[in-house]
């Protein structure tokens, strides 16, 4: 069998073409990769932008319903009463904020360090006060 010998131009050609060809597979997947992330930015940003919609809509009907109440002058004088402290002619207002969270919170905790520290003292005094008696 005879042994085919390549030429050197024939194998600098083979390089050039498998180097060009290498570098356009390596090209052709990074911008796949630049597309295919790009393409998740944009259904993520969608989703974002479809539940803005949907807040805005139900924002609106809200809107909607209050522009009718407020063509009720029963509503407005009771939503006066409410929120702006009018009253009627001998009538008083008074207003009873609620209690803040923290502050109901606060009042039931239950602070260990002081009971320790009480306890460690109420110790300390009988063991002076039984001392003393021998």
């Amino acid at each position: 069998m005879a042994v085919r010998r390549i030429s050197k131009a024939s194998k600098r050609r083979i390089m050039t073409f498998g180097i060009a060809s290498i570098f356009m597979i390596l090209y052709f997947f990074v911008n796949s990769v630049q597309y295919i992330i790009n393409i998740n930015k944009l259904e993520n940003e969608e989703k974002r932008l479809a539940q803005e919609l949907s807040d805005l809509k139900s924002e609106e009907s809200n809107l909607k319903t209050e522009i009718q109440k407020l063509q009720d002058p029963d509503y407005i004088a009771r939503y006066a009463r409410e929120n702006y402290l009018y009253s009627k002619d001998g009538e008083y207002v008074i207003r009873i904020e609620p209690k803040e969270p923290e502050e109901k919170e606060a009042e039931s905790k239950i602070n260990y360090k002081q009971i320790g520290l009480l306890s460690v003292g109420g110790i300390a005094v009988a063991y002076f006060i039984i001392r003393s008696k021998k």
